[in-house]
C-alpha cells in the first residue's frame, strides 16, 4: 500500500492529499529516511511524521488489503515528541 494512502487509512492524517503534501515537504520518514508519497509500506517499518514542532512515531503492525480496516490494528504508537 502507498504511504499516503496508509497514513489516511491509519487515521494519522485526515486526507490523502495532506499526506502527499507532508511527504513532498520532507516531513514524513520511513525508518529514518525521507519518504515519498508512493513509497510502499511494509509491516515492521517505523514511520515518523513531523507536524510543526511535534513528531509522531509509529510502527506498522499490518498493512490492510483495502481501505476498510480498523486503524487501531494497523499501527503501534511509539512516541509523540513535542
Amino acid at each position: 500500500m502507498r504511504l499516503d494512502l496508509f497514513l489516511k487509512t491509519a487515521r494519522l492524517v485526515r486526507r490523502r492529499a495532506v499526506a502527499k503534501a507532508l511527504c513532498d515537504e520532507g516531513r514524513v520518514f520511513i525508518d529514518g529516511r525521507p519518504a515519498k508519497a508512493g513509497a510502499v509500506v511494509q509491516p515492521g517499518q517505523t514511520i515518523a511524521v513531523r507536524f510543526g514542532e511535534r513528531t509522531l512515531r509509529v510502527r506498522v503492525k499490518a498493512v490492510p488489503a483495502s481501505k476498510a480496516a480498523d486503524p487501531a490494528e494497523l499501527v503501534e504508537r511509539l512516541d509523540d515528541e513535542g
